[in-house]
């Protein structure tokens, strides 16, 4: 496969590759990752746009079973092929990933699929000190906590982060009124398959998103995220200001 060849063919190739790993922990694992990635548009989003550089060191916040992390070492094997897509950013690659969720079990299939590519912490996120990164990446995890805990995390998120570090953030958007609630309503049939019981869900308008981002000196900008599906998902990109 050449590296002019179309992006579906290279993203097929990601896929592919970074689903095998979880191979090892079983059917489930495997499957949810590879219709995860199948599904969900935001992944694409992030290599193509080049969001997350070249070595950089990543904190993925509610990282489940992995999955960013062996996105991004697949990235580091394409590239190192010389089969990074040509209409796409720079590829991610030698990236150093941090992983942190609060369900053992994920991260024990983390940890059983992709060993020592990267960390892998169970801890919460409210709770556990949050490593210095180049790039945080929190993707629909805030809403199940409450807002004056969102905006905490969001405060140690700001610190763990230097001049010119990078936030990746998506959210729902309460304003898209359908949308958000079938998007809450998702989230507690999974959160009650996952852990039998219903986990309050505080979502925000986009407005007010962006407002407490920008008063924690970050610059924003938002990009629609969930083409192809029923949600009201928005991703938003916010870098550290400048002094």
């Amino acid at each position: 496969m050449s590296r002019a060849a179309p992006a579906h063919q290279h993203w097929s190739a990601l896929r592919q590759a970074a689903s095998q790993p979880y191979r090892q922990a079983g059917p489930f694992a495997w499957r949810f990752a590879h219709g995860k990635l199948g599904f969900d548009p935001v992944f694409q989003h992030l290599l193509s746009q080049g969001l997350i550089a070249p070595r950089a060191r990543v904190l993925d916040i509610g990282c489940g079973q992995g999955l960013l992390a062996s996105l991004l070492r697949a990235c580091t094997l394409l590239a190192q092929q010389g089969q990074w897509p040509s209409q796409w950013a720079a590829a991610p690659a030698a990236v150093r990933v941090t992983g942190i969720d609060l369900r053992p079990r994920d991260i024990e299939r983390a940890k059983a699929s992709l060993g020592d590519a990267a960390e892998f912490v169970c801890g919460d996120m409210r709770l556990i000190p949050f490593p210095e990164a180049d790039t945080v990446v929190l993707l629909d995890v805030l809403h199940y906590i409450n807002v004056a805990e969102q905006n905490e995390v969001l405060v140690r998120v700001r610190r763990a982060l230097p001049p010119h570090g990078t936030l990746l953030l998506r959210v729902g958007d309460a304003t898209a009124r359908l949308g958000f609630r079938f998007s809450q309503w998702v989230d507690t049939v999974v959160a009650w398959a996952r852990t039998r019981r219903v986990v309050p869900l505080a979502g925000r308008p986009l407005a007010e998103w962006v407002a407490q981002l920008e008063s924690l000196g970050f610059d924003v900008c938002s990009q629609p995220m969930s083409r192809g599906t029923l949600f009201s998902n928005v991703l938003l990109v916010a870098k550290v200001r400048s002094a």
